[in-house]
């Protein structure tokens, strides 16, 4: 298998050492639009229970108090209807651009089309398959990384974990395009290395908390040792996964070993760096992408071309978070917040 070297000019992680090297170069924008004075923005987000998400939000509220705008956040708590009636609070706000955080365009189409129809501007952060501008929908620019390099990361580092002959459970939710996308991708790369899929579990990331625990000891009744890694397309999975692990006495160097398909949550980091059934996590960094989703939202609200930034994920590791101190999240030592306001002139 090849030796994948992640983040040219973020943080270089490589699959099998985890050693993480910090470089100094900002590769996003260096130019744009001076800030557009004194808007009010809201952020519709689809869970904030959601790691991820959050992390986004907190970005984007840190970056919208440097650029000087308002910014309300909603949250749809996890529901398709929650998230429609989001929508319809936001457009009821009449703000002058609106962040949808987290969520599939494709299932709030009809709702989304009532902002198009309002000439609200939007950006996005993972609103579908397809990463940058011009994103469907009506959607200025979805802000992300790849999520196929995400998944084969993901499903490399447990081939290289446990070789040929591990046998893997996926977990997915099929309610999001790109969450079938990122499994299907996992589910190839495995294959492709000769290694096996046991199941391909679906289950609706808002649910974790009630359905995690029953899966995980199903699970465990009926492959017993030959689950040898879980995969997931999202960190919330293994919040709830451990505490059944250990029910069944398994260690955490001795159940299913846990890699997730993204977003780098808090919790996730705690896992890792303590050994509480999570081995690894493919990273966004979350914080930039916030600051990114204003950049965007500030070309689009002047007319201006969207960036075309696309950021790097971090294949997360016990060793590399051992050289990273005490931070629970992959906030990239880079001058992505003075970049940035020195291109709004803040």
């Amino acid at each position: 298998m090849k030796k994948r070297t992640f983040l040219t000019g973020l943080l270089a992680t490589t699959a099998m050492t985890g050693t993480a090297v910090w470089a100094a170069e900002w590769d996003g924008p260096t130019t744009g639009p001076t800030a557009a004075e004194g808007k009010s923005i809201v952020v519709v987000a689809g869970d904030l229970k959601n790691g991820g998400i959050l992390g986004v939000t907190e970005g984007v509220e840190e970056a919208a108090a440097k650029i000087g705008w308002d910014v309300r956040v909603l949250d749809g708590a996890g529901s398709i209807q929650g998230r429609t009636g989001a929508i319809g609070q936001a457009l009821a706000l009449q703000p002058d651009g609106i962040i949808i955080n987290g969520f599939d365009a494709v299932e709030q189409q009809a709702a989304l089309e009532g902002v198009v129809a309002a000439n609200i501007p939007m950006v996005a952060w993972h609103s579908g398959p397809k990463i940058g501008c011009d994103a469907p929908g009506g959607i200025f620019a979805n802000v992300s990384t790849d999520a196929m390099t995400v998944s084969e990361v993901a499903a490399e580092w447990a081939l290289e974990d446990g070789g040929q002959d591990i046998g893997v459970v996926i977990f997915t939710d099929s309610t999001y395009q790109i969450a079938i996308d990122k499994a299907d991708r996992l589910k190839e790369t495995v294959e492709a290395a000769g290694g096996t899929v046991l199941e391909y579990v679906d289950t609706p990331i808002a649910d974790t908390s009630s359905r995690m625990g029953p899966l995980t000891t199903s699970l465990l009744q009926k492959y017993g040792e030959s689950w040898t890694h879980a995969l997931a397309i999202n960190d919330l999975y293994f919040d709830f996964m451990g505490p059944s692990l250990a029910a069944a006495g398994l260690s955490p160097d001795k159940g299913p070993q846990a890699g997730s398909a993204g977003d780098g949550s808090e919790a996730a980091f705690q896992r890792i760096r303590s050994g509480g059934y999570q081995s690894v996590t493919v990273a966004e960094p979350l914080n930039l992408q916030g600051w990114q989703l204003v950049d965007e939202l500030n070309r689009a609200v002047q007319g201006e071309a969207c960036s075309g930034y696309v950021t790097s994920p971090a294949l997360v590791t016990a060793e590399g978070l051992e050289k990273l101190g005490d931070s629970n999240s992959f906030d990239p030592d880079i001058p992505y917040r003075e970049s940035y306001a020195e291109i709004w002139g803040k």
